[in-house]
């Protein structure tokens, strides 16, 4: 098989065909760019003038202080990594778009004479040339972006990191390596189905319902977590040096096993709400949804597994968030008993919000993954719906409305939402309390005691002292319940809207002739 046929075969078919391949390119735009952001944000280098605080050197040609600031940048770079989740999951949906459709392309060319093997190739040739299409489109956005962003203010500053670039190796892997990856995750989801002259069939290993074992890995996720700060304040007590690469190893483990732990346990959240639902439902709509979530559980994992990433993500940065106001709280406290006992007039202490500015930027970016994460929600609800037509049918022809096929629609897609959301929300904010604890501050100063003249005078050194110890002060972090509600709610009204458009697919995949489509 030439190139130049293997192309034509893998971006053949219909318009559904195309707006597959349309839309699994623009997601891989879309991650391309974020992956390119992060990497310019770790390409600047560390030079520049020293900051407040000495030893470390800042940039101060931008306007932004989590740019200008060493110590910020790690931290903007991997919050720009958390976005690729929603976008790659986005991709995978895309990919499944119209799969009905390009099995039976498929099975034809197998009729037509090739091999399951050559059957294989066009298939990861497809994903691979969408991904590459959506690579090259968004390196060539970054860079026509870069040039227009770049207009210093009248001071010569700027507002985004438009004076760097990555490397060009570091440009070339981000091209090629997603489009790769693409490309092999394809050929390892292929494993499992066989291509025949008379259509495709997938071998499947899941017979059994989901079991718990998912808790196991949020549990780690969580004590991983918790870990962090004893061992920092171990570490101090010894006076030992901490391996520099520890923490992050804690951080970042702990929050994929806690993530991926709750993505794989809505399986069995389907599965458990669906018998719960089955066993009191009398409605045909919720009877129709109880049995499609016990016969599917795996769906819900598929389908909410982007979704789900940034609620907990949304709720670990609500919890920061309430950590920062207790601590300011705790700071104030503290600063009101030194003017005391200094004899100053206590003025009002207006907390820091550097920080809390940085989290309004961190729940932008949690809003803007819970959009995308929806995209590709309402894509595979889509998907569902079509690729279950002749079922949908049959079930019109024997005189079921379909306004009960639609409520049953939605309450499949709402009713394992809301405890998995619930859960995402409660491992978020566990996992910012295992890193942020309660604030407390407990100080002492030493004072001269003897007249002003003494203690001002050659003699200081010798003049007698007093210590003062200040009492713990200390706050308790409050439960971000307005923010923890806000994002659920936000969450579960977008599923119901992704829910709702999907039901308006149903009338065009129930008409009769439905029957006869093979």
């Amino acid at each position: 098989m030439t190139p130049s046929t293997l192309l034509r075969l893998a971006l053949a078919g219909t318009r559904t065909d195309t707006l597959r391949v349309l839309l699994t390119g623009f997601s891989a735009a879309l991650a391309t760019l974020v992956l390119l952001a992060a990497l310019t944000v770790l390409a600047i280098p560390a030079a520049g003038e020293p900051g407040e605080t000495g030893g470390e050197t800042w940039s101060t040609q931008y306007t932004n202080a989590l740019l200008r600031e060493p110590g910020l940048r790690p931290g903007v770079a991997f919050t720009l990594l958390l976005l690729t989740i929603p976008v790659l999951a986005l991709a995978g949906q895309c990919a499944r778009l119209g799969a009905p459709a390009r099995d039976r392309r498929l099975a034809a060319i197998r009729l037509a004479g090739a091999t399951p093997r050559q059957v294989g190739i066009i298939a990861a040739a497809e994903t691979g040339t969408a991904s590459l299409l959506g690579t090259t489109t968004g390196l060539a956005i970054y860079l026509v972006g870069r040039w227009l962003l770049h207009r210093p203010d009248a001071e010569g500053r700027l507002m985004l990191p438009t004076d760097v670039l990555p490397s060009a190796g570091a440009l070339v892997a981000v091209v090629l390596d997603m489009p790769l990856i693409a490309a092999l995750a394809t050929v390892v989801m292929l494993r499992r189905v066989s291509v025949t002259p008379l259509g495709v069939t997938r071998r499947t290993r899941r017979d059994r319902a989901p079991r718990p074992w998912p808790g196991l890995l949020i549990l780690l996720g969580l004590a991983a977590f918790a870990a962090i700060q004893p061992l920092v304040q171990w570490h101090a007590r010894t006076d030992r040096t901490m391996p520099s690469g520890l923490v992050p190893l804690l951080l970042i483990g702990g929050g994929l096993l806690a993530m991926i732990g709750v993505v794989l346990g809505t399986a069995w959240l389907s599965h458990t709400t669906g018998r719960v639902l089955h066993r009191f439902a009398r409605r045909p709509a919720t009877l129709l949804a109880a049995r499609r979530l016990t016969s599917d559980p795996w769906l819900g994992s598929r389908t909410f597994a982007a979704l789900l990433a940034a609620v907990l993500f949304g709720a670990g940065a609500a919890g920061i968030r309430a950590y920062f106001v207790a601590n300011d709280q705790v700071s104030a406290a503290s600063q009101r008993f030194w003017d005391q006992v200094e004899g100053r007039t206590t003025e009002p202490v207006t907390g820091d919000s550097f920080y809390l500015q940085t989290m309004d930027l961190i729940n932008l970016a949690v809003v803007v993954a819970l959009v995308i994460a929806v995209g590709g929600l309402l894509i595979a609800i889509v998907e569902s719906v079509v690729a279950r037509h002749r079922a949908y049918a049959a079930l019109v022809a024997t005189g079921v409305p379909r306004s009960v096929l639609g409520r049953s629609i939605v309450w499949q897609a709402m009713t394992p939402a809301v405890p998995a959301i619930l859960v995402a929300s409660t491992v978020g904010l566990l996992l910012s309390r295992g890193i942020f604890p309660q604030p407390r501050y407990r100080g002492s100063s030493s004072y001269c005691d003897a007249p002003v003249e003494v203690c001002t005078g050659p003699t200081a050194h010798s003049a007698p002292r007093r210590t003062v110890v200040a009492p713990e002060f200390t706050q308790a972090v409050a439960v971000p319940l307005d923010d923890l509600a806000l994002y659920g709610a936000g969450a579960l009204g977008m599923i119901l809207l992704a829910a709702m458009i999907g039901v308006l697919f149903l009338r065009g995949s129930t008409a009769v002739e439905e029957l006869r489509t093979t």
